[in-house]
Parts: structure tokens; C-alpha cells; sequence
């Protein structure tokens, strides 16, 4: 008994001593808080037939049929790698669309981001796509082609685990996948001035999809396993972490579990993300900007960050044909700037956009074609006036004044570059 006393003894000092160095991510970052920056998701599961990935035209829909899932058309012109399509434009010309595979599609939109003031991303990573081969292939590379631009152009970058798809169980597919990019990609240990996003001293993981009551196969159990391993892992641990959590949460209420342990474990975390795209219309505003601020006291009160998502508008109809088209309109950029614009009044220290390359859904915001293809197949009309860059050019300008770098303005900033 006396030796086994010594030995647990000696065992706590160990790691006492030397559980910091071993730790294995750097110490700091370039981006040392999502404070005073304005983020956006980054989809990055875009896949064309032909671009060494194997998973034919992925995310676009069956293609090779002219089925099409995407509301909005890239624009293509500065892209270094592009693949035809059998969609036509006005002129004859086939359509042609990019891959996220393609590294050279990745560094032009970190350039578009520091060309327009963007801080940074979000890379996708859906635990669904982390159980087999092909899928997990195009989410590193993917990933690793991020990372090396948000090096190259100074942008902010964060990995964010989205749960759609996942079960019970998946917690340690989430756990050995964090360990495999810490360890093979330098997730977090490229050095002191790395370009991964820290906050509260601490790199910033994101944990999407935490109480939504759509009968999901996983449970709170299995996030708190995640949020353990992340926060107190010796080695991998020392997180912080962002949740993605449904509109309601705060009230347990609409599309949240009624389970009070949510509140408990919210208490336990960094950023509370709740999820806004779809579920209100530009005239119900006034009424989201009051939810925006009543998040923000409770998070206040209880000494936890809050980020709003704020998205340009949403479409669905190609995906989901009984839905109509343009769903939630732009506006102009009237909606967009709206949310962000009203989030800052209200005290937002931090800006979550949805998202910057998400055709499927209507909510991109990088550049879109002003000359989608014509035939049957519906896509949402280009605004008339408003230059392919226009969201992009807004997302930079609100980040300007969520720093107050700029003086704050309720009305729109005209577009900076011709229609």
C-alpha cells in the first residue's frame, strides 16, 4: 500500500510537471480571439466529375441527368480549374463548375477573403463524411488546402463538426479524427503565429448540431464526450469550444429538446452559435434582433461568448421542388445588411455568416453568375443592379465596423464595383 501511495505520487507530479509539454497545440495564434471578427462557414463538398476524387459531381445533384441542387450559379471566370457541364447559357455556351478538391478553387477563395476583408473560416467537417474512404479523402484535402491558404493569405481558420448523420457511438469517430489532424496536419501546433482561430487563450473548436429535436441518433451523453475530451485531454485538450445550438435554445422551446442538462452543459462552453438561416423573413427582423438580444444578456450573465448567424437569404427549390423558389429573397443586400448591421447596434462582438459557398441552399456569398444557364431548370434570378461581389463587399464592411474602424451606419454601403 505504501508503494502504491509513492507510485500515485509520483505519478501526479509527473503530470504536474510535464502535462503542459504535452500538450500539443501552440501556445497562441495570430487570431488570438473571434472577437472583433466577422467569420463564415465554409462548405467545401464541392465535387466535379473528373477532379481525382471519385465522387462524380457531388453536392451539384445528378448533372449527368441536368438534374441540378443549387439555387445560384458560381461565377467561374477567375477559377484556375473548371469542368463543363451539360447545362447551357444564353449564348449556346456550356456551364462549366468548379471543384472544392481543386487546391487552386480553395486559394481563390481565401484570396477573395482577404481581398474583401472576410477574417476567416469555418471549414466544414461533417461526422457523417468521416466513415468512409472517399468521403474522409476529400474532407483532408479540402482541408489541408485551407490551411495552407489561410497561412498564405492571413486569414483566420477553424474546423467546425458538424453532427447531421451522426450516431450513437460516432463520439469517438469525432475524438480520433480531432487527434489525426492535431498530430498529420498541424491542426492547431504550425507555431505562434498560426492562423488557427483561438479564443480565451485557447484553440477554437466548433461543435455543430447540440439540441435540436428532430429525433437525431445521438444523444447530449455523446456531445459531452466530445466536449470532455476537447477541453481536458492532457494531450489534445485545452479547447475552446463553440456549440451550434437551435433558435429556441435559451427558452428549451420550438425546435430545442425541453432538456434542462442543455442549459447546464451551455454554461460549461465558450460560444453559444445559435441557427437562424430559414427561420425568419425580412419583415420579421425586428422581433429576431429582440431574440439576438436577449441570447446576448443570458450569455452576459453567465459569462459566455454568443455569435448570431446572419445569411444573405435562402432557396431551396431545386433540392426540394415542392418549396418555391427564391424563398427568402435578397433584397438587394437589404436583408443581409439588415441582420448585420442590427446585430452590431445590439452589441454582437462577433459575426457568424451563412455561408460563403453554399449554392445548394441560396446562401452563398462569394461570386455568383450574373448568366446562369437557361432551359428548364430554375435558378434564383440575378439582382438587377447589384455587382457579383456585392456580399462579399458587405461582409468586409461590417467587419470594419463590428472593430469600429469605421463609424457605424444603418443604411446600406452602395457597391463598390460596377453590375
Amino acid at each position: 500500500m505504501r508503494h502504491l501511495k509513492l507510485y500515485l505520487i509520483v505519478l501526479g507530479l509527473s503530470m504536474t510537471l510535464y502535462g503542459h509539454a504535452q500538450n500539443k497545440h501552440a501556445k497562441q495564434s495570430r487570431f488570438p480571439s473571434y472577437k472583433g471578427l466577422v467569420m463564415a462557414g465554409y462548405q467545401g463538398w464541392f465535387n466535379a466529375k473528373g477532379d481525382g476524387a471519385d465522387r462524380g459531381w457531388n453536392h451539384y445533384g445528378n448533372i449527368d441527368k441536368e438534374r441540378i441542387g443549387v439555387e445560384i450559379w458560381p461565377e467561374i471566370a477567375e477559377y484556375e480549374k473548371t469542368y463543363k457541364t451539360p447545362f447551357k447559357l444564353a449564348n449556346g455556351d456550356h456551364a462549366y463548375l468548379f471543384s472544392s478538391y481543386d487546391e487552386s478553387s480553395v486559394k481563390l477563395h481565401f484570396k477573395w477573403m482577404q481581398q474583401y476583408g472576410i477574417d476567416g473560416v469555418f471549414v466544414q467537417r461533417f461526422v457523417s463524411n468521416l466513415k468512409y474512404a472517399k468521403g474522409i479523402n476529400h474532407n483532408n484535402k479540402v482541408l489541408s488546402s485551407a490551411l495552407e491558404a489561410a497561412e498564405k493569405y492571413k486569414r483566420a481558420i477553424a474546423i467546425m463538426y458538424d453532427f447531421s448523420g451522426m450516431h450513437d457511438g460516432d463520439e469517438q469517430v469525432v475524438i480520433e479524427d480531432f487527434k489525426k489532424l492535431v498530430d498529420s496536419m498541424k491542426l492547431t501546433n504550425r507555431g505562434n503565429s498560426q492562423s488557427y482561430l483561438y479564443h480565451n487563450g485557447k484553440p477554437l473548436v466548433a461543435l455543430w448540431g447540440v439540441g435540436f429535436n428532430d429525433n437525431r441518433k445521438y444523444s447530449l451523453k455523446n456531445v459531452r464526450a466530445i466536449i470532455d475530451f476537447l477541453q481536458k485531454d492532457p494531450v489534445y485538450g485545452g479547447c475552446s469550444i463553440l456549440l451550434g445550438v437551435p433558435t429556441q435554445w435559451r427558452e428549451l422551446a420550438g425546435d430545442t429538446e425541453p432538456d434542462p442538462e442543455l442549459l447546464e452543459t451551455f454554461k460549461k462552453i465558450d460560444i453559444i452559435h445559435p441557427w437562424f438561416v430559414g427561420r425568419f423573413i425580412e419583415s420579421r427582423l425586428p422581433k429576431m434582433m429582440e431574440r439576438i438580444k436577449a441570447d446576448l444578456a443570458w450569455c452576459k450573465q453567465y459569462h459566455i461568448g454568443y455569435v448570431p448567424v446572419v445569411y444573405p437569404g435562402f432557396s431551396w427549390h431545386n433540392m426540394k421542388p415542392e418549396s418555391p423558389l427564391d424563398q427568402i429573397p435578397r433584397n438587394k443586400g437589404q436583408f443581409f445588411w439588415k441582420q448585420l448591421s442590427g446585430s452590431i447596434q445590439i452589441g454582437a462582438e462577433m459575426l457568424y455568416v451563412a455561408m460563403f459557398d453554399e449554392v445548394d441552399e441560396g446562401t452563398a456569398i462569394f461570386k455568383v453568375s450574373k448568366n446562369p444557364p437557361v432551359g428548364v431548370t430554375e435558378f434564383v434570378k440575378p439582382e438587377e443592379g447589384i455587382p457579383s461581389d456585392y456580399y462579399l463587399y458587405l461582409s468586409g464592411y461590417a467587419g470594419k465596423m463590428l472593430r469600429k474602424e469605421i463609424p457605424f451606419q444603418n443604411d446600406i454601403p452602395a457597391p463598390k464595383s460596377k453590375p
